[in-house]
């Protein structure tokens, strides 16, 4: 028996959305309170907190992800430096997660810090 692994070889982001830390923990906050729905979790890596969106598995996508290729249909992030495993802000609770063992999302997060626009922000450490 041949085990074989073989990582992935390229993402392909459709959509880049940046927000400025605290206005996106803000809109965070109110579509939870507006959905009554739960905790929500983002992720992040090496000061950027980031949401992907996946498309939908079809034919097309699989297709790709045999290929070695990912399609995210979008990514939003912001910068946030200091890790903190919980946010309470709003009268919301959102989660983050330490994803920097992750290899993808050490190279994505490199990769969106340097076309932040915000990355001389003096709230980028959203405090």
């Amino acid at each position: 028996m041949e085990i074989s692994i073989e990582p992935w070889k390229k993402l392909i982001i459709h959509e880049v959305i940046e927000y400025e830390f605290d206005d996106w923990v803000k809109q965070i906050a109110f579509s939870t309170r507006s959905s009554g729905g739960a905790i929500p979790t983002m992720q992040w890596t090496n000061g950027i907190v980031f949401s992907s969106a996946n498309f939908p598995t079809t034919n097309a996508t699989v297709e790709e992800q045999l290929k070695g290729i990912l399609h995210w249909s979008s990514v939003s992030f912001a910068i946030k430096e200091k890790f903190e495993k919980q946010i309470v802000k709003e009268n919301a609770t959102i989660n983050l997660v330490d994803v920097s063992v992750n290899q993808i999302f050490k190279k994505l997060a490199s990769s969106l810090k340097e076309q932040s626009k915000n990355k001389n922000s003096s709230r980028q450490n959203g405090s």
